[in-house]
């Protein structure tokens, strides 16, 4: 049906249930994105506010499966305030769980309501290819994402597994969840995750990278090429970052013991097609923008990033955590990001967190596998089995992305200091272990086939 002003369908950008119209309005399962903004916000605003009037207590199994739900007419009532939008009712998640999840991330409830309610929302411009619709704060701190039903009611099934893995150890790549909500409008059902934000607003990706560790397909689209910012794929990285992102010994161990964890727990829930979302901020090249426009360092871009009051949500804070880790990013400039060293001695901050990690290992992804291994080399699509998935995603990460370097490394505001060892190495330093104890038959082809030349520095057995 032709639009209103006159524009047909032919000129609308439809991505899954999100669409673009001629003139720049983006709608989500036919709800304009300002009625959807403005909905979450209502919602999340009544539900934490009634929430924090209830006494604390600790997590009962049935919490993760309580759903509560409110009405907002258009007109109000004794219990919602009238609003512009049209009736929507609004429902909550595991409300008690989700508090708990919040209060290990030191998130206060008015913390919460003041970032997500206070202001506007602002929507990403370049939100993928997932046909989801990506908020951010105007504080930086929170990202809300529309998810699918399948992928909302698997985070359901998820909770009790990630309460206990979140208990045992909150310093983790994977993504911090701290509300599921839906809302009802027009007969649909729009389904909302608050997240913690991996990339700031505030400090500028020079280079944004989705990584799986596979090379099927795995190349930045001309059409994404094109955009200001693109977000660029695995081949992409292994021709313009061919000598990976080094890193100093201790920050790297710290790193590598992460992703070991993480996708330990992934593999353990059957998770796969996730992926490493990767911000590199290049320092050096930041300073010579700015020195080349006369102005000073600290600006624009540059300006200072205003600390995160979500405890690990930072990069360094996900990998090392604690009071330390905090005080350091308190007094230096590294805006939470992981220092590193490109392959020209770049002072880079790196800007990284496990995302889309929603998929389990369901029929629809096994048979997709199998059709593709038919056409292609089977050990490198990126959809494959749990176990396989993680082993090469962890190996991907630590042999061919980061890199340990022989050097201890000290950075100031703009710059990288090469400090030499102690005494010289004589044996290059050996590979991260595999993450898995068990042997797969695929397993050892998997690095020479998929990344061609690369297997000099690797300890293939």
């Amino acid at each position: 049906m032709p639009s209103p002003f006159g524009v047909g369908q032919a000129h609308e950008k439809k991505i899954g249930h999100r669409r673009v119209d001629a003139s720049g309005e983006t709608t989500y399962k036919k709800t304009t994105s300002s009625a959807l903004q403005g909905s979450i916000q209502l919602g999340i605003g009544y539900t934490v506010g009634n929430l924090s009037s209830k006494p604390e207590r600790d997590v009962l199994m049935q919490d993760f499966y309580v759903v509560e739900s409110i009405f907002f007419p258009s007109e109000g009532s004794n219990l919602t305030p009238a609003h512009h939008y049209p009736d929507f009712r609004f429902k909550t998640y595991a409300p008690v769980a989700f508090r708990y999840f919040r209060e290990l991330f030191g998130i206060r409830p008015d913390d919460y309501l003041y970032s997500i309610c206070n202001e506007p929302l602002i929507e990403l411009t370049n939100p993928g290819a997932s046909g989801s619709i990506f908020y951010v704060t105007r504080d930086d701190e929170f990202i809300i994402k529309t998810v699918q039903h399948k992928e909302a009611e698997f985070l359901q099934k998820l909770l009790p597994g990630y309460y206990m893995n979140l208990n045992q150890n909150p310093r983790t790549l994977l993504p911090k969840f701290f509300g599921l909500y839906c809302v009802q409008c027009g007969g649909k059902n729009i389904r909302v995750v608050v997240m913690n934000n991996i990339l700031p607003c505030s400090v500028r990706m020079h280079l944004k990278f989705d990584l799986k560790g596979s090379t099927y397909k795995r190349r930045a689209s001309k059409k994404e090429r094109e955009k200001s910012k693109p977000t660029f794929k695995d081949l992409d990285f292994l021709n313009d970052v061919p000598e990976g992102l080094t890193l100093d010994q201790d920050t790297y161990g710290a790193l590598v013991k992460t992703l070991q964890r993480d996708c330990l727990v992934l593999e353990s829930f059957k998770i796969m097609d996730y992926s490493l979302l990767l911000g590199v901020h290049n320092k050096t090249q930041a300073k010579r923008e700015h020195q080349s426009q006369g102005s000073p360092a600290a600006g624009g871009d540059e300006k200072r990033h205003a600390a995160q009051r979500a405890l690990y949500s930072t990069a360094m804070e996900s990998i090392q955590g604690g009071s330390t880790c905090r005080d350091t990013l308190d007094h230096d400039d590294t805006m939470g990001g992981i220092p590193a060293v490109g392959s020209k001695g770049e002072c880079l901050l790196l800007f990284i967190g496990i995302i889309d990690i929603l998929q389990s290992y369901r029929m629809i992804k096994k048979l997709e596998h199998s059709w593709k291994s038919l056409i292609h080399d089977g050990d490198t699509v990126s959809v494959h089995r749990p176990s396989f998935y993680a082993d090469r995603f962890y190996k991907f990460s630590s042999t061919i992305v980061f890199k340990k370097s022989s050097c201890e490394f000290v950075h100031g505001p703009f710059t990288s200091l090469l400090l030499p060892p102690l005494s010289p190495l004589t044996t290059p330093y050996p590979q991260p272990p595999s993450i898995l104890q068990s042997t797969h038959a695929t397993g050892d082809k998997c690095f020479p086939r998929v990344w061609p030349g690369e297997n000099n520095h690797m300890n293939m057995q």
